[in-house]
């Protein structure tokens, strides 16, 4: 697991497997959001799968498979509703944690500056700047 953190309560990470779960849970996280669509992954890392191990677990497990088609209002506020609705650390992946980022990102727009989130996202190893035009609109 290579979880890297945005906020107190938010982190993004590349693709896990079932075998990061236990190490997830043991990191304080209770909830994972998959943001990566079935049709990119194997069968044994789709997210049912995935769900299964996690609520075992005692994580919550949320779906919301993320494409550059569905990037939409509608799906940036879902993601953010996830992250306010847990009852604490959320861990959100994806092929390589952009797509976690860029979700956050966007639901952050006109909350916090462009800067503080481009800050964010650079020191969590991820170049989001092409979306400051978009935060800044906010």
């Amino acid at each position: 697991m290579d979880a890297r953190k945005l906020t107190d309560k938010y982190s993004v990470s590349p693709q896990i497997t079932v075998e990061d779960l236990p190490q997830i849970a043991e990191a304080g996280f209770t909830t994972v959001i998959c943001n990566r669509p079935d049709e990119e992954n194997p069968a044994d890392l789709h997210a049912a799968v995935m769900a299964a191990k996690a609520r075992e677990l005692g994580l919550a497990f949320e779906v919301l498979p993320l494409t550059h088609q569905t990037m939409n209002a509608e799906n940036i506020g879902r993601q953010r509703a996830l992250i306010e609705e847990s009852t604490g650390p959320v861990l959100a992946y994806c092929a390589s944690g952009t797509r976690c980022t860029i979700v956050w990102a966007l639901g952050q727009a006109g909350e916090m500056s462009a800067d503080d989130i481009l800050t964010r996202a650079t020191q969590a190893g991820y170049d989001i700047e092409k979306l400051r035009p978009a935060l800044e609109a906010g």
